[in-house]
């Protein structure tokens, strides 16, 4: 009879401690609650607690990485697109984010989704193709100062994926293909009137020394003979010919 006491003793011991001690990790916090009043925040290391009366809930003071599933978004440009994102935040206040909101978690992804929802409905689908980087610290200051009461840090907002349609997709191809022929039109355009802004000036110079157009005839000439050709017919000016018709009339008279 002694025997089965201390056997229940010690099984009402092992199971005493069972319930009363726990152990936290080097990232949790624990938080204390006494007969429904909250009394402390305890970890990381061991921690005993009251059986029955005592009762803790842990809470992971990591980064948390969550996925914003797509949403379906109109923009300010009445254009039907999907957009995702993903957020990064921590618990920086274990008794906040314990009695402020039931289940932090979960408040957090619905806050997201609605946030993302109404940023991106609010500008034009080329302001979040071209400036995500503005979107995304928008997303991330709404969010932040919505959550700060729940002791929840948002670090970082991305939106991580636009889904257009597929009608939106070839008109976005179609200016994308018109702008480039714009550009190369201009690129031509400007070429063209450079080439004539120097063929300009080297008319007046041509005018002002008549010489010059003679050398760069000769000069054409040579280059047109380098080539394998079996005939070249070149007109040949009057005007090459008048330094000699000139010598020949001073020599007559």
């Amino acid at each position: 009879m002694f025997m089965y006491a201390i056997i229940t003793l010690v099984v009402l011991v092992v199971m005493f401690l069972a319930s009363a001690i726990r152990i936290l990790n080097e990232y949790e916090r624990g938080v204390i609650f006494r007969l429904g009043r909250i009394i402390a925040t305890k970890g990381p290391g061991l921690i005993i607690l009251i059986p029955v009366i005592d009762r803790m809930v842990k809470v992971d003071m990591r980064i948390i990485t969550m996925d914003v599933p797509p949403q379906d978004v109109i923009t300010r440009d009445n254009v039907s697109i999907k957009v995702n994102a993903v957020i990064y935040f921590r618990v920086m206040d274990a008794n906040s984010a314990v009695i402020e909101v039931e289940n932090f978690l979960y408040a957090t992804s619905q806050l997201a989704q609605t946030t993302l929802r109404s940023v991106c409905g609010q500008v034009e689908l080329d302001e979040i193709l071209a400036e995500r980087e503005k979107i995304n610290t928008q997303l991330q200051e709404i969010l932040d100062r919505s959550t700060d009461p729940w002791g929840i840090k948002v670090t970082t907002v991305e939106v991580k994926h636009i889904d257009l349609p597929q009608e939106m997709q070839r008109a976005m191809a179609k200016q994308a293909e018109a702008e480039r022929e714009r550009r190369a039109k201009v690129i031509n355009a400007e070429g063209e009137f450079q080439a004539a802004k120097r063929l300009t000036e080297a008319g007046k110079m041509m005018a002002e020394q008549p010489i010059a157009l003679q050398l760069r005839y000769l000069q054409t000439l040579a280059l047109v003979a380098a080539e394998n050709n079996s005939t070249t017919l070149f007109p040949i000016p009057i005007d090459l010919f008048e330094p000699f018709i000139e010598f020949a009339k001073k020599k007559n008279k």
